[in-house]
């Protein structure tokens, strides 16, 4: 049944976007702009200003492709969207890649999940209570998930279990401190200044280092979190990622 849905989506987005008018090689040019210049505050994602979510197509309100090339050319007065130095067919290749984005996000997603089949595959098969917590239950070894779906939207969730070395927030980055004698202890940084370096080590111990004492202290280059990349089924992704984007942190309030 999803295949078949999938398919249809599939089609139907491929449609869409050529209905646009636009080529993938204009998408692609776009792709360039948006990464070096419009992700700086909307993100690479495009959800670096809430609520609007770009590369999803999701707005304030309702815009044509020439509204939104006039906005990339000259910015919204009274915001803090500035204009920008692009040319008419340099921001219509930008439009070009927020629609591509979005008829690819379609096609691509998971299929739709069941929260409550999801919270039993995180609290069982996934063992993601093993490091995560979420409404005061599991480990702080990684982030505290009891508020991610009101954080985060379901692609950079999906993304996340996928792929967790894609992107990593800078508050979830894990450090080693190498001591004078040699020892090496791995954690999540919880803080830092020029004295010291505090940080949760692997068995949710809260250590402090006085960085006199240290010899070495770095940021790990990947994640500890695990792919489930061929581990879960596409039912299955679609699940957790229903669970983790129905967490509001409602029941902690």
């Amino acid at each position: 049944m999803w295949t078949k849905t999938c398919s249809l989506l599939l089609a139907c987005s491929a449609l869409m976007f050529a209905q646009h008018g636009y080529t993938p090689s204009e998408a692609e040019a776009g792709g360039q702009i948006f990464q070096s210049g419009c992700s700086r505050c909307h993100g690479q994602d495009g959800d670096g200003v809430p609520p609007m979510v770009l590369l999803r197509e999701k707005f304030r309100k309702p815009y044509t492709d020439d509204e939104l090339v006039k906005i990339i050319q000259t910015g919204i007065a009274g915001t803090a969207m500035p204009p920008g130095n692009y040319t008419t067919a340099q921001a219509r290749t930008v439009v070009a890649y927020i629609h591509s984005s979005a008829a690819a996000a379609i096609a691509n997603s998971a299929p739709p999940g069941d929260p409550a089949r999801g919270k039993m595959i995180v609290e069982t098969k996934g063992g993601c209570l093993n490091c995560h917590r979420i409404n005061g239950m599991g480990a702080r070894i990684g982030p505290d998930l009891t508020n991610i779906g009101a954080m985060r939207n379901s692609s950079y969730l999906e993304q996340s279990i996928l792929d967790p070395n894609a992107e990593i927030a800078v508050e979830n980055r894990f450090v080693r401190v190498t001591m004078r004698n040699g020892t090496v202890i791995t954690g999540r940084l919880l803080n830092q200044d020029i004295f010291t370096v505090q940080l949760m080590d692997d068995k949710e111990r809260l250590r402090s280092f006085s960085r006199s004492d240290l010899k070495d202290f770095a940021f790990l280059d990947k994640s500890i979190m695990p792919s489930f990349k061929g581990k879960l089924t596409p039912q299955e992704l679609g699940d957790v990622v229903s669970y983790l984007h129905s967490l509001k942190g409602i029941e902690n309030q």
